[in-house]
């Protein structure tokens, strides 16, 4: 943590890129951000040459659809 600002890193198959959570985010939404598995970042998109950064403004937990991944994963691959 660097003055107030959290780093997050994402990453999936097309690279990574990181989540800046400045302290004012970070205190309105604490609970979404220290115990969300699967967590949507609404905010500004910053690209300097490779280096790619969301500049956050809201954080959802999406932990609850994790259930529902998991269960329509197993059905596509239900082959019998």
């Amino acid at each position: 943590m660097a003055k107030g600002v959290i780093f997050v890193s994402l990453e999936d198959e097309a690279g990574v890129v990181q989540i800046i959570v400045w302290k004012s985010v970070r205190e309105r939404q604490r609970a979404a951000l220290l115990q969300s598995r699967l967590l949507a970042v609404q905010g500004r998109w910053q690209r300097d040459g490779e280096v790619c950064n969301v500049v956050a403004a809201r954080l959802v937990d999406l932990t609850p659809l994790l259930g529902r991944l998991a269960e329509a994963t197993n059905k596509s691959r239900d082959f019998h």
